[in-house]
Order: structure tokens, then C-alpha cells, then sequence
């Protein structure tokens, strides 16, 4: 893999990977009349739950479904300038130009005005696009395996780099994918979040990790995998490094876990073997997601890894993906239970959702 950085026209840097070292050189320039970027993100502490919540009122002018011939994510033409320069790539990434979180934010008083229980802070950390291929008709799904090791590695050099940010405490690559998710660009692309705190969901499992430990002198994730792997009845796929199941107490009406046979806190930690695994097991998971309703699953792909400073000997790295899609019209909506208390209910259970997706081809 070939890696090569450069600017755009408003400061923002942009970053190519190359599958192999013999591509072509990444040399073409930003050539938009773009405004320098002046992102306003705070987070504030809600006293009631102690968790952050993060504001970002510039995201509201952000790109909204363009059509497919103006895609800011495709390559650049002489006549149509994209947000990548080239005119083909491989894998691309660039700091997002409407940041949940960035780097150069202003400093602003320690607490809400009239309300010294309400912490508030800059919200200072970093996002950055990952577009997957150059071709925006296709899906992460259709990549070849050489491609989706090449996106892993890109994981991997991305939780390093903003792992090394001063004030990022969390690195979170995801994909977000279908209208139904609230995507608004539809090429093939996923984010990167550099957090500056460790997310709430990612606290709670620690806690748990934990106080199981203390417990049982063992890591859950691993006995939860070996559990899964001794039942079968919920396992979806398995590899020599990998195995794909779906949780025993999933909340979604499609929910798979992807999860390495070691204890390993984050993407850097993979071994060349486990990366080139994984990129067979998951194309074949994503296949029997778009088969089980014969239709482009929406779903979101999250991976849970350590954070960067706390609680890494207990994150066992692994990849959640799931789906608001209960039936091929059908969508779940978060409603009364899980919107306000935060209390699931699924239609379906744990069992019948491995079995419908084992039985796709």
C-alpha cells in the first residue's frame, strides 16, 4: 500500500492509499475557490446522565443528497471538481468539510452560562471522510478481497493518527449505508471519528468488562465467543481468525457481531493474517445481508475498539453491524420503550435471525 498526502484548496488534508506501489502519482491540485473552514463544535456534559453531548450548528448547510453526477465523492473531472482532485483512486481519506468535531475550534468558558452543573468545552477532536473505490455505483459488499485489506490497513493508520491527536480519547471508524440510515451521500464511503471523550457506549462495556474480570478472572467477549462458537445456533460465518454471529440478546432486527479469535484492543493490534481473514468473512457476512431481503441492506457498521488512553487491557476489538430493516418494506422505528428509556424490543429473536441469514446463498 502506497500512501500519499496533500491539501485542499481550504487547508484540509487529504490522504490517498494505494493498493499497490506501483500506482500513479497523486499529484493533481485543488483547483475550487473554497472558504477557509470555520467549524464552531462544543460539547456539553448533561448533568442528569453525565454523558457528553456534542453541537455543531455549522453542519446544517452540509451536501444533501446531490445528484449522482455533481457526488463530491467521486473523482475530479476538468469541468465538475470533486472534494478528491484525482481523477481515480483507490482508497481515499479527507478531513470532513462540516465536522461533528475538529481541530481548530475555539476555546469556550468551562461551563453553560447560569448553569455551573452543565461542564461545556471546544469540540475539539477530528472527523475525516474514507471513501472505499472510486466507483459510485458499486458497495463496500462488491469490493474485491485485495481492496477490503487495503481499507483495513486504512483503519489501522487512521487509529493511529488521530489516537495520537492531543485531546482525542476515542478513534471510530464506521459506515453508514441506505437512505433508510440517513445517508445523504450515496457513494460508497465511511467516516472516521476522533472523539475527545470516551463514548458512553463505550464506558458501559468497559464497566461491564470489568466487573467481569473481577468475577470470573476472564475477558466476557471471550467467553461470550466461545459460547457462540460451541452453540452454532446463532453463528452466521467462521473463519481460521474470525467468527460472525448474531449476539444472544440483540437489539436489532438484524444485528451480526464480527469478532477476532484474540484479544486484541484496536485495528493496529491485527496481525497481517487476521487482516487478509477478515476481508473474506466480512464480504461474505455483507453478501448474506444483501440476500436476506433480496435488496441493498441499509445498515450501519460500527467497530468497538479501546479507547486511546483508558481500559485497554479489557476492549476486546469487534465489529457491530445492524439494520433498521425488519421486513423488506418494513423499518423499526425507535419508539416509546427505546427512545425514552432505553429498554429494547425486538420482533424477532437472536435465533430466527441467524437461521434466515445462514440460509441465504
Amino acid at each position: 500500500m502506497r500512501r500519499t498526502t496533500g491539501e485542499l484548496a481550504d487547508g484540509r488534508e487529504i490522504i490517498y492509499f494505494d493498493d499497490t506501489d506501483d500506482a500513479p502519482p497523486r499529484t493533481a491540485v485543488d483547483t475550487r475557490d473554497l472558504p477557509a473552514s470555520q467549524p464552531l463544535s462544543e460539547v456539553r456534559r448533561d448533568p442528569l446522565t453525565g454523558e457528553w453531548v456534542a453541537m455543531a450548528a455549522h453542519r446544517q448547510t452540509r451536501t444533501y443528497k446531490p445528484p449522482a453526477d455533481l457526488c463530491p465523492l467521486c473523482p475530479s473531472t476538468p469541468d465538475k471538481p470533486t472534494e478528491i482532485p484525482e481523477r481515480d483512486y483507490d482508497v481515499v481519506v479527507f478531513e470532513n468539510r462540516f465536522p461533528s468535531f475538529a481541530e481548530d475550534v475555539p476555546e469556550l468558558p468551562s461551563t453553560v452560562d447560569g448553569m455551573p452543573m452543565v461542564a461545556r468545552a471546544a469540540g475539539r477532536g477530528r472527523c475525516e471522510v474514507m471513501c472505499f473505490t472510486s466507483d459510485h455505483t458499486t458497495s463496500f459488499g462488491s469490493l474485491a478481497p485485495s481492496r477490503v485489506r487495503t481499507v483495513v490497513d486504512v483503519w489501522a493508520d487512521r487509529t493511529e493518527a488521530l489516537g495520537a491527536l492531543p485531546g482525542v480519547e476515542q478513534v471510530f471508524p464506521f459506515e453508514n449505508r441506505g437512505e433508510e440510515i440517513g445517508v445523504t451521500l450515496s457513494h460508497p464511503h465511511g467516516q472516521i471519528y476522533g472523539y475527545p471523550f470516551v463514548t458512553p457506549k463505550t464506558e458501559r462495556m468497559l464497566a461491564t468488562a470489568a466487573e467481569y474480570r473481577d468475577r470470573h478472572g476472564r475477558a466476557v467477549l471471550g467467553d461470550v465467543l466461545a459460547a457462540e462458537r460451541a452453540a452454532g445456533t446463532r453463528l452466521v460465518g467462521t473463519s481460521e481468525h474470525w467468527t460472525a454471529y448474531v449476539p444472544a440478546a440483540a437489539r436489532w432486527p438484524v444485528e451480526v457481531h464480527v469478532v477476532p479469535h484474540r484479544q486484541v484492543p484496536d485495528l493496529p493490534a491485527l496481525t497481517a493474517a487476521e487482516r487478509d481473514d477478515f476481508a473474506h468473512l466480512y464480504l461474505e457476512v455483507l453478501g448474506r445481508l444483501d440476500a436476506l431481503y433480496q435488496r441493498p441492506l441499509p445498515y450501519i457498521a460500527a467497530w468497538h475498539q479501546a479507547p486511546v488512553r483508558t481500559g485497554r487491557d479489557l476492549a476486546w476489538l469487534h465489529l457491530e453491524v445492524f439494520s433498521v430493516l425488519r421486513a423488506p418494506d418494513k423499518l423499526k422505528y425507535l419508539a416509546g420503550s427505546e427512545s425514552g428509556m432505553g429498554v429494547w424490543i425486538n420482533d424477532a429473536t437472536p435465533e430466527q435471525i441467524a437461521q434466515r441469514l445462514r440460509a441465504t446463498s
